[in-house]
């Protein structure tokens, strides 16, 4: 492992902020995540392990040791009822893990494909998209204890997911994701709730559904790779069926505990935000959820954009917004 000052973080976020990190290391063994957590101690910093970095906004300079999680491995355990235990290393490509347990003939993961970032980042924001949710499919979690350093598993329990949530994303920092385990079942039936894909027959394949998925995420959603983004940079707020009911028009989602889910987008675009530009980071003109880096955008430019979107929704329909990403 090569441990470099300065390190470049600009090319490990896809919002594409300039950053770099008192020291750096791209991590592709086990046994260099104790090699780091030993330095950073050593040096007094703290440390962060981060993925592909689609769930990132960074500072301009971190006073920190950053470690690049890159450990690859992917294996099949195939049951005798046909299910299937699929288990990948936290530095894993997660569009394109799902894309290759599709094509071995596995369903159950379609409606994830193609969303950016590695598989341990995965758990730590419990992602979700067109009706499944990570915590669906989860068998186990492997991870590092930074306060003992000894390696322990997961069940989905333990994991404390919800919207957006785990225990890991709640005490951030503690845990190093190195590997997940999905249980994949033979008895499959596909999601198709979500519009977009409730138009495909009833008997549609896994590998129909993920094309399907794909195209949808096309449409709505920018390229990081040409114009930089962290997808979704607010979560759909619930609230009470009474702030509900004060707001006229706009998608309303019933939860089972009596909250009613809002959309963050459709909020934003009553604020007449969509579009608007706070230097060079701006809110997506195909998807008011979305903040896009024009080219340049800085930590502080994005920063201060989203203190006014949430400002703006706030002031108007007394509506707290809050932000997806980590900011390190």
């Amino acid at each position: 492992m090569e441990l470099t000052p300065d390190f470049d973080l600009s090319p490990f976020n896809t919002l594409g902020l300039a950053s770099k990190a008192r020291y750096g290391a791209v991590i592709s063994a086990r046994d260099e995540i104790g090699e780091l957590m030993a330095f950073a101690a050593s040096a007094g910093l703290p440390l962060h392990i981060v993925g592909g970095g689609s769930n990132l906004v960074l500072r301009d300079d971190l006073e920190a040791v950053v470690g690049v999680m890159a450990i690859k491995g992917r294996t099949i355990e195939r049951r005798d009822d046909g299910s299937a235990l699929v288990t990948a290393k936290a530095g894993e490509d997660w569009s394109q893990f799902v894309a290759w347990t599709v094509s071995e003939g596995l369903r159950g993961l379609e409606n994830l494909a193609g969303i950016p970032g590695t598989v341990g980042a995965a758990p730590i924001q419990n992602i979700g998209a067109y009706g499944v949710e990570l915590a669906e499919r989860l068998e186990s979690l492997t991870v590092l204890d930074t306060q003992d350093g000894k390696e322990r598993r997961f069940t989905p329990d333990e994991c404390k997911f919800s919207y957006r949530q785990s225990l890991f994303k709640q005490l951030r920092g503690r845990f190093i994701v190195t590997e997940a385990t999905f249980a994949l079942p033979r008895a499959w039936a596909p999601v198709l709730t979500y519009p977009g894909l409730d138009s495909l027959p009833r008997d549609a394949d896994a590998s129909v559904i993920m094309e399907r998925v794909l195209t949808l995420r096309a449409s709505k959603l920018p390229d990081w790779r040409v114009i930089g983004n962290v997808g979704s940079f607010f979560h759909n707020p619930v609230v009470r069926p009474e702030m509900a009911d004060a707001i006229t028009g706009g998608p309303r989602y019933p939860q089972p505990d009596g909250t009613v889910k809002l959309s963050a987008a459709w909020l934003i675009d009553a604020c007449g935000l969509k579009g608007h530009r706070h230097g060079q980071a701006g809110i997506y003109e195909g998807h008011a959820l979305i903040v896009v880096n024009h080219g340049g955008a800085t930590y502080r430019e994005v920063s201060e954009l989203s203190a006014k979107v949430s400002g703006a929704v706030e002031e108007r329909f007394g509506v707290t917004l809050t932000r997806e990403p980590i900011e390190l």
